[in-house]
């Protein structure tokens, strides 16, 4: 059997890897000159900076990769256990050190609200409920039929799912405070928490379970580890290769297309790409989508976009924590008009990564490395990211100088920013998404683009856009589904 995987995200390599373990002869095509997609890395005179997903929950389901051909994934990669997962800071510049350690979880709770400390306990237990339906039994199974969805209902309604994620957790926790930390996860995935499944409330859960992992070098190493692997059991990699057209003859897909001169034959094409940009781009060709899936494909609703600022510093700043969030003044306000009045808003929340609190090698001795990501409008808010790119830069840094990095503007040595565009162009996601579509109910499972494709036969779909979802463990289990329909 012959495969063309496209796209070289964490889901377009977990396919490769998983179908050249069942004997397929497997090409990896990315049109980029290095692999990675999201998880691509950027190195500046010194810095290297991950363009992507940092938190790393679920190792085993990146160890069992290598696993698949007797090989020690410690030959290949090297994952560390963070002590401190995140710190959050409030508004009013108190904070909280959020990890696995559920005796300092408790106390920090306890100093907030101390009714909170049982409801904090119900809710871990809940959402373990959830974890064990939504991510142990179900993220890796093919939703390519109704009964499959109809079969779960019962289950997913007991747990709530018609609720959202702030919703859920609004029902046990009541400072204010303890809602947005215990209710942000959906953020991580593109999801909005007031409109978010509860579902997601799962992620809670799956931290818990395995804890939040870096790795050393950065995600980017992970990627070379995979790259290395790849190469030594015979999967052929095509980089700077664009595939421009998925070649099909009545709604059977024989080849592909690449950069618009060389035809490739093949039995299966996966695409690690997002799947609108999949359908509209590389089979526009095609007039014969059924009415239902135009319908569908039409009325998804897409994740917010991301503008991601990198920058390295003269300076150290030994104060600041591996992973912090911010909150602004307004939560819901700002979200909605990030998901729904797709505008901008000045009172920003936004996301620190600072890999060097783990690992100096990410920048040159005695400096610092970070990345800042804020979650802003997609590209359907037709906002022009060449006049208000510079403008959230100045807005970051003073928003981070006044919080947590004294004279920060003084002290940058080296700096460049992502905004939507950049997802729209370089990644091809619609409207410039960050992570696909959004995670509501009614866009989860049956309800998403599905792992097999609806329409083409050989077409399947890995990645943020299909059945799980966004984040590594949500790609890398919708690759598991693939061993159950190939």
């Amino acid at each position: 059997m012959n495969s063309i995987v496209i796209g070289s995200g964490f889901g377009g390599i977990a396919a490769a890897l998983r179908l050249k373990a069942k004997g397929h002869q497997v090409t990896l095509v990315e049109k980029h000159p290095d692999l990675g997609g999201r998880a691509r890395v950027f190195k500046k005179n010194g810095f290297t900076f991950d363009g992507g997903p940092t938190v790393i929950t679920a190792p085993y389901l990146i160890n069992e990769l290598f696993d698949l051909f007797k090989k020690d994934p410690k030959d290949y990669i090297e994952l560390t256990p963070l002590k401190i997962w995140y710190q959050f800071i409030f508004e009013d510049k108190t904070k909280f050190n959020y990890s696995g350690n559920e005796a300092e979880m408790e106390s920090q709770i306890q100093k907030i609200n101390m009714v909170d400390v049982k409801g904090y306990e119900r809710l871990v237990n809940f959402t373990k409920k959830i974890f064990d339906k939504g991510f142990t039994e179900l993220a890796d199974v093919p939703f390519d039929k109704p009964f499959v969805m109809m079969k779960q209902l019962p289950a997913l309604l007991k747990l709530k799912s018609y609720k959202s994620v702030y919703s859920l957790v609004s029902s046990y926790i009541q400072s204010e405070k303890l809602r947005r930390m215990l209710s942000m996860h959906p953020l991580l995935v593109g999801g909005n928490p007031f409109s978010t499944t509860s579902i997601y409330g799962l992620i809670l859960y799956l931290e818990k379970k395995w804890g939040i992992h870096y790795s050393m070098g950065g995600t980017g190493n992970i990627i070379k580890g995979y790259e290395k692997l790849m190469n030594e059991v015979g999967i052929k990699i095509l980089k700077e290769s664009e595939v421009t057209k998925i070649i099909s003859k009545n709604n059977k897909i024989s080849g592909v297309q690449i950069n618009n001169q060389i035809n490739i034959d093949t039995d299966n094409v996966i695409c690690n790409a997002d799947p609108p940009a999949v359908y509209e781009k590389l089979l526009g060709q095609n007039k014969n989508d059924s009415i239902l899936f135009n319908w569908k494909k039409n009325r998804m609703e897409y994740s917010m976009g991301l503008f991601v600022y990198y920058f390295g510093t003269k300076k150290i700043y030994e104060n600041v924590e591996h992973h912090t969030i911010k909150f602004g003044n307004k939560y819901k306000e700002h979200l909605d008009d990030i998901f729904d009045k797709k505008k901008l808003n000045e009172d920003i929340s936004y996301y620190l990564h600072r890999p060097t609190a783990t690992d100096k090698s990410m920048a040159p001795e005695g400096n610092d490395c970070f990345y800042v990501l804020v979650p802003v409008p997609n590209n359907q808010s037709k906002i022009n990211w060449d006049i208000e790119g510079e403008k959230m830069k100045k807005l970051v840094i003073d928003k981070m100088e006044k919080d947590l990095m004294p004279n920060l503007s003084e002290n940058i040595i080296e700096d460049f920013y992502l905004t939507p565009d950049y997802f729209e162009k370089d990644l091809n996601t619609k409207y410039g998404s960050g992570f696909s579509i959004q995670p509501k109910f009614t866009q989860s499972a049956y309800f998403r683009f599905h792992n097999k494709s609806e329409v083409y036969d050989g077409l399947y779909f890995v990645g943020a856009g299909t059945h799980p979802g966004a984040g590594v463990p949500g790609v890398l289990s919708s690759a598991k589904v693939l061993d159950k329909i190939i």
